[in-house]
């Protein structure tokens, strides 16, 4: 490893060397002003094509620039909301040289990288693509761009916090998604133990932000592994063509007309901002950036049954009831099971409630739980700090040393809701760029802080007052009693009428709940909050906190022969990254003596040649990561300009996804389950195919053993045949994609109107997915104890792994769009998303979690320019409700409609915009993904600052 870094930087050195030779120089000068009222343009951004020499207009638009390089040279002039303009330079001292920009007014002129990796006009791209400008950027409705990126088409989001999003393409959604990469200027934002991009709790802030580029669809022919439903390419601004000062602050307010379990009146929000950046003779610059923001979250309230299942037929309360946002009865057990313990028949015995054991039910029984909002910290906050450092060494290569620093407190709903105190991410970028390449290396550094997971605190506090058996017990001798008292003789429950006996039974179960919680602790006393934090500050398996400090390294670059070929277009490229897994054994197997580490490489190469109309590119890419078989990922596709602005696209293409971090080995206690890597030494270790059986099966078990009501159901036969075996277990391996995808994109009505359309099928192979199962204590047939062991489960019988399913699993899409410009500076635009999941009927095999609404509608009606200081933007966001499947909660998300809205006003001679706005403004309460908080509306005012304002 170490031979490898100094090869890297040995190198960027000989690159950087060989790019500093000097040349003869060329001194140009001249003024910006605006086509229209004349007036100088500031932050004009200048450079010379082929070059990354380059300057910015001064506050009166005037310009001077000095390369190192003879005439003749072709300068660029490129400003936001403005039309590119270009213009050939023949003489080594040109001054007086003065352009006039016009204000962009025609559809389609984006440049995107993402789709091809080079530069390319947006209606030329080969596949689906979308682009958040830095107008959009500083004009969404939203209360910030990133919750923003939900309108664009085929986008989807979760949101497990106030400051917690994350995005999503195709299908096959979750709240930590492994399917999507996302890249901060080329730098994946994964967190290396969570394995999935933590939306922008450590990116650039919306000061800082320059465009967003969103791919969706498989793209690891060119970025590899886990680039398998698409891609979304944030670029911050270069501190060489924004310069100056800004400054941003907001005020808001949400918690309107919330439940009974959320604050009673509005919370304040804030959040501010500040960036400087500043450059030397073109030559060296830097940029500075802050932001912090704070707010009370979103509440999880939750209370729905996550197994209703297990409610006794005819009851109107489950005894056994396990809460979405209810934390602590996850401890529960088949209280029928009491019966078969030496040690509950001596308390029997002892209180004169033997000759009852037989009538102690096969109902499953939880401990009562702790609402979420006394176990999670909702104090919301972000506090990101970052900054560059960059040094042109010639006219063709530029040095750079970028840092991005993210700390903060939110939730994340994983497989149990997660509060993250005090964690922080910090990445360090060292990279060497030119026009036609790129050589960068970075880390990103992990530290889970304070962080904890809340439902296992819930579970210590209840066990700590009063242990799990102790509570069980008073609660099964409270039950028989409770029969007695009723004047029952042992067995009469069950020749009573069905009403009189539920009645009965049911009184007794609260008769024996209210015993058994007695001198329960109380949420929200002090001998509450002692507990609560005693186990919060207890690492993980005596509390519920994370010891994590992983650690990803990545080494990547790029060449472009534009120089060497001209008769094609060629570039190639690779990678080396390594995991670090650092968690102390709070997340992984990473016990003292068990260092565990990952490493993975890839190369690839791409060629793509012009033929008339039609442009056709290919690439293909291998990736090798050290525990499982290397990968070719090919992807051709073509464009075909049928006339001017309207083209064609096609294209194949193939992805795979290399099992997670976590899918190899985590090994977690999550009391309802342990949580296994789907590596062979864990299924071993666990022994999950001696005496397993399919959760799914075991269900199916427990309904007709509680249908039934007796004990000799738990036995009987027919029940026992319904079990399924988990007796074969397949490590896990890579997943596969084929996607192929068919569009249109072009101008229409004079150029102002655009439209897109697009249609996929994807075909997935050795889908990844997580097996549950359950160990019985023994051979279950015609044995009543070792079949009963299988009535109720936590992390000592019950194992969650991952594997691969071995049939065919296909989705297909379809997505439209449109942006019109209207007069007077009008916009209307709009986009439609479809998507389906093509599962088979009879496959009852893990946990999918297409979660993915079939049906999305997006319209935005907008103004930036309404007068010469007033804008606005309008958007209004529905989508279809469909079904959530995770490993924390399934349930429906009931379809969503919102509205969002924000008029701005220009104070010219404080060089700042004011804006009102806000989210879900008619206060349509939402949830984005089952198991999340309750959002609601955001109404907030802000003020932006920037010292190159223009008029």
């Amino acid at each position: 490893m170490k031979n490898f870094y100094k090869a890297t930087l040995a190198t960027m050195l000989m690159m950087l060397l060989s790019a500093t030779v000097v040349l003869a120089q060329t001194n140009i000068s001249g003024k910006v002003t605006d086509a229209i009222t004349g007036e100088g343009l500031a932050g004009v951004n200048i450079i010379v094509r082929g070059r990354v020499i380059g300057t910015v207009s001064d506050a009166n638009g005037s310009y001077s620039l000095k390369a190192n390089d003879a005439p003749p040279l072709t300068l660029v002039f490129s400003f936001v909301g403005y039309k590119t303009f270009e213009v050939e330079v023949s003489d080594a001292n040109t001054t007086g040289l003065d352009v006039k920009l016009e204000e962009q007014t025609i559809l389609g002129q984006e440049v995107v990288i993402s789709a091809s990796r080079v530069e390319e006009g947006i209606l030329q791209s080969p596949v689906s693509i979308e682009k958040m400008d830095i107008l959009q950027v500083q004009a969404t409705p939203s209360e910030n761009y990133y919750k923003g990126l939900i309108n664009m088409k085929g986008l989807d989001m979760t949101q497990s916090s106030i400051n917690f999003q994350i995005v999503n393409a195709r299908g096959f959604n979750s709240t930590g998604n492994t399917r999507f990469v996302q890249l901060t200027d080329g730098m994946d934002t994964q967190a290396p133990a969570l394995n999935f991009p933590i939306g922008n709790l450590n990116g650039p802030s919306e000061l800082d932000v320059e465009s967003v580029e969103f791919l969706p669809g498989a793209s690891s022919a060119l970025y590899g592994p886990n680039a398998f439903n698409g891609i979304l390419l944030v670029n911050s601004k270069s501190p060489f063509e924004y310069q100056g000062i800004s400054a941003y602050a907001k005020f808001g307010l949400n918690h309107f007309n919330g439940s009974s379990e959320e604050p009673s009146s509005p919370k304040p929000m804030y959040e501010a901002s500040i960036r400087y950046a500043k450059a030397f003779n073109n030559r060296f610059a830097f940029k500075i950036n802050f932001s912090y923001s704070k707010a009370e979250d979103w509440y999880g309230t939750n209370h729905t049954d996550k197994n209703p299942e297990r409610t006794p037929t005819g009851f109107s309360s489950n005894p056994g009831k396990d809460e979405v946002h209810g934390f602590g009865d996850e401890a529960a057990t088949n209280i029928g099971l009491l019966a078969f313990s030496s040690g509950f028949q001596q308390q029997a015995q002892a209180n004169g409630l033997q000759d009852y054991l037989g009538d102690l039910p096969n109902n499953v029984v939880s401990r009562t739980p702790y609402s979420e909002k006394y176990l999670v910290d909702y104090g919301a906050e972000n506090l990101k700090a970052g900054g560059s450092l960059h040094y042109r060494v010639s006219d063709k290569a530029e040095l750079i040393y970028a840092l991005n620093f993210g700390y903060g407190t939110s939730v994340y709903t994983g497989a149990q809701r997660y509060s993250l105190n005090n964690f922080a991410i910090t990445q360090h970028k060292l990279e060497l760029k030119g026009d036609n390449f790129f050589l960068r290396a970075y880390t990103t550094r992990e530290n889970s802080g304070d962080s904890y997971i809340a439902d296992l605190i819930g579970f210590q506090v209840n066990n700590d007052w009063k242990n799990n058996n102790t509570w069980f017990g008073t609660y099964g001798l409270t039950y028989m009693g409770a029969l007695a008292q009723a004047g029952l003789q042992p067995g009469d429950i069950n020749n009573l009428p069905e009403a009189q006996r539920l009645a009965i039974q049911q009184a007794a179960h609260q008769a024996a709940r209210n015993a058994a919680d007695q001198g329960r602790v109380l949420p929200g006393t002090p001998e509450f909050n002692t507990l609560a934090n005693k186990y919060k500050d207890l690492i993980i398996p005596n509390g519920g906190k994370f010891d994590d400090n992983s650690n990803l390294y990545h080494v990547q670059g790029q060449y472009n022969f534009k120089n060497e070929i001209k008769f094609m277009d060629l570039l190639a490229g690779a990678s080396y990254r390594l995991f670090d897994l650092n968690s102390n054994g709070t997340i992984f197997a990473d016990v003292p003596g068990n260092d565990i580490t990952i490493y993975e490489y890839g190369a690839y190469v791409q060629a793509a040649k012009s033929l008339g109309n039609l442009k056709l590119t290919g690439s293909v890419r291998y990736d090798k990561n050290e525990n499982f078989e290397g990968q070719f990922s090919p992807r051709i596709s073509g464009v075909y300009t049928v006339a001017e602005n309207h083209n064609f696209r096609a294209s194949f293409q193939t992805g795979f996804r290399n099992p997670t971090s976590q899918a190899q080995h985590i090994n977690l206690n999550v009391v309802s389950a342990q949580l296994l890597g789907g590596l062979q030494e864990y299924a071993d270790q666990y022994q999950i195919t001696n005496n397993t059986y399919t959760i799914e099966s075991v269900n199916q078990y427990i309904g007709n053993v509680l249908a039934a009501g007796t004990t000799d159901a738990i036995v009987d036969p027919e029940n026992i045949a319904v079990l399924r075996r988990f007796d074969t277990f397949h490590e896990v391996k890579p997943e596969q994609i084929k996607s192929f995808e068919v569009g249109y994109k072009g101008l229409m009505a004079q150029q102002k109107l655009m439209f897109d359309v697009s249609y996929y099928y994807s075909i997935y192979n050795d889908f990844e997915y997580q097996v549950r199962v359950r160990r019985a204590s023994g051979d279950v047939n015609a044995n009543a104890i070792n079949a009963s062991s299988l009535l109720s489960g936590d992390n000592t019988n019950t194992f969650q792994i991952y594997t691969n399913a071995t049939e065919e699993v296909t989705s297909q899409g379809a997505s439209a769009g449109l942006t019109y410009n209207l007069p007077k500076s009008f916009t209307v635009s709009g986009n439609y998303s479809w998507n389906a999941f093509d599962k088979k009927e009879n496959d009852n095999t893990g946990i999918y979690q297409f979660n993915t609404p079939e049906h999305k509608v997006n319209l935005t009606f907008a103004n930036r320019k309404l007068t010469d200081k007033i804008g606005f933007a309008l958007t209004w966001r529905w989508q279809q409700a469909f079904l959530w499947e995770s490993s924390f909660a399934n349930g429906t998300v009931p379809a969503v409609s919102t509205v969002d809205a924000q008029v701005s006003y220009k104070v010219a001679p404080i060089k700042s915009v004011i804006k009102i706005g806000g989210s879900d403004i008619f206060n349509k309460r939402y949830v984005l993904n089952y198991g999340a908080p309750t959002i609601g509306a955001i109404y907030y005012i802000s003020v932006t600052f920037d010292q190159m304002f223009n008029k």
